[in-house]
């Protein structure tokens, strides 16, 4: 996927973003694993995250393996233009890091949980890059919906931090912002790896733990359009 990227490693500033267009890529239909919506409304007694940790194909896979995942999606988030295509996001011309879309039953996992699934299956220290996949597209990025997801996202940040150190790795540079528009990637990217068993997978984490945290688990709103 990286041989897509354009390399760019600083982001576009907002005046010098593509402009995008009104018209939206159609959400898409079931989940070809889980078979299950990946547009709202989703059901009741779940919660959203949105996560960037590099390639979106592998990504993905990591969180739809994970029990108490009710579906996934892929698509662009953090960034300026609206309704991007992949080939704009490319460009590093949209400012988007290319994302996924994570809704989870909380009666059965938590948040705390795909935050560990997150800090877990890829190399956080990277900025505009993760492995081979180079450019801004590919940064690391948090993306929250609520006080609580910012607080846990915080917290869990520098837990980990503390046992990347101590594994003599470097500072992490993940984002973490509030959740702006979330833009469904092309219907052919939605569970590449489901669709393309070979196809390619560049993600791979750092070996370090996060471990899980003690107390309850902080719950979050629902994802909007």
């Amino acid at each position: 996927m990286g041989l897509f990227g354009s390399g760019k490693h600083e982001m576009v500033a907002s005046d010098q973003a593509l402009p995008g267009r009104a018209t939206a890529t159609l959400p898409p239909g079931a989940h070809v694993v889980l078979h299950s919506s990946m547009a709202p409304p989703f059901p009741a007694g779940s919660e959203t995250a949105l996560f960037g940790l590099g390639c979106f194909w592998g990504a993905e896979r990591k969180f739809w393996e994970a029990p108490g995942v009710v579906t996934t999606a892929v698509g662009y988030a953090g960034g300026y233009t609206p309704n991007p295509t992949y080939e704009e996001v490319c460009t590093g011309r949209t400012g988007h890091a290319e994302v996924v879309l994570v809704v989870f039953d909380k009666a059965r996992t938590s948040y705390d949980e795909m935050l560990r699934i997150f800090w877990e299956s890829h190399d956080p220290t990277q900025g505009m890059r993760q492995g081979n996949d180079a450019g801004t597209q590919y940064r690391s990025a948090i993306y929250v919906s609520s006080d609580a997801q910012l607080s846990a996202a915080k917290l869990s940040r520098d837990r980990f931090q503390s046992a990347l150190t101590s594994a003599g790795h470097g500072e992490i540079t993940t984002e973490i912002a509030e959740s702006g528009p979330f833009y469904y990637a092309e219907d052919y990217h939605q569970q590449y790896l489901a669709k393309n068993p070979t196809g390619y997978c560049g993600l791979g984490g750092t070996g370090v733990q996060l471990g899980t945290p003690s107390g309850s688990c902080p719950t979050g709103l629902p994802l909007s359009d």
